[in-house]
């Protein structure tokens, strides 16, 4: 293996933590991470941690002009998420902002974190940006930056190669998220499952189309064209597909937080059962078949079996 990088004195947990983000294959145990079990003073990795924060935000505060002495002093340390952690609660008992944990462990919205998830906490605030972009919101971190990363002296750059694979990832000590990434990642839990839409019925309580009586509308109608393109709104597995006499052709997959994402009146099913999809991944195409009065999309959103309004939660 060889590093080389644009910081000097980067701890070996550092080198450790952006060659475990290169190499899946390693398990999070294999690698001897200081771990923290308890998020509390009685727990002596807690405390030396704590440490590490108060001293980094020391040399942040101090040296305007030098923040790669915190990055060059930058510990990581590992834990395992208990059932009512959130992140905003670790955010606030580490006194780390949430947007470098959520940056270091990949997490694209509050609702992906999960109990029982290994994460790795860093010691120093900032964002950390992967070489290889695996979503939508990682590339929206890099579109904000990248104009000015080659000329910037405030961020660590490190090449890495490993099984004979270099990549490189930056560190940028001391930012936060911007205004456009707060708001994504606090309110966008799910994407939009068409490009083009026309709203032609809500979430709530109308008169049913072929009845006329008042019924609870589950979901929301989205109409576009025959054969428009249809996308996962979040990461997820297909839990279902096929046809019903309501929903006509259907897909639902479930996503994390227990939540599951329904779409019906397909004209096309272009996905396959159990398999694994990624948010805006192509599943199908809308259509009109079922209990339908024309071509549209009929979307839902249901936690712990549930619907509830998806217009709250989906972004453009």
């Amino acid at each position: 293996m060889q590093v080389s990088g644009t910081g000097k004195g980067i701890s070996l947990a550092f080198f450790l933590l952006i060659i475990i983000n290169l190499c899946f294959s390693l398990p999070l145990s294999a690698l001897d991470y200081p771990e923290i079990r308890r998020l509390d003073p009685t727990d002596i990795g807690f405390r030396q941690f704590i440490k590490d924060v108060e001293a980094n935000r020391r040399r942040l505060a101090g040296a305007r002009a030098q923040p790669l002495q915190a990055a060059e002093n930058l510990t990581v340390y590992q834990y395992t998420t208990r059932q009512n952690d959130d992140i905003f609660f670790l955010a606030a008992r580490l006194n780390i902002p949430y947007s470098a944990l959520c940056s270091l462990n990949r997490l694209s919205s509050p609702a992906s974190l999960e109990a029982g998830m290994t994460i790795l906490l860093p010691s120093c605030p900032g964002i950390f940006l992967p070489s290889v972009i695996g979503s939508d919101f990682e590339a929206i971190i890099r579109a904000a930056r990248q104009n000015t990363d080659s000329a910037r002296t405030d961020s660590v750059e490190l090449r890495i190669n490993f099984s004979g694979r270099q990549e490189i990832w930056r560190f940028f000590p001391g930012e936060d998220f911007t205004p456009t990434e707060r708001t994504l990642f606090l309110h966008s839990g799910f994407r939009f499952p068409l490009r083009s839409y026309r709203l032609t019925s809500p979430y709530g309580m109308r008169n049913d189309p072929f009845t006329g009586a008042l019924s609870m509308h589950q979901g929301i109608d989205l109409a576009a064209p025959e054969g428009t393109e249809v996308f996962a709104v979040a990461d997820g597995t297909v839990a279902s597909l096929g046809f019903d006499p309501i929903y006509g052709n259907y897909i639902i997959i479930n996503h994390s937080n227990n939540i599951s994402s329904l779409y019906g009146h397909l004209q096309i099913i272009d996905t396959v059962l159990r398999s694994e999809v990624k948010s805006g991944n192509l599943i199908g195409r809308v259509g009109s078949t079922g209990l339908s009065t024309g071509p549209h999309l009929h979307f839902e959103l249901r936690q712990d079996g549930r619907a509830f309004d998806p217009a709250g939660r989906l972004r453009p």
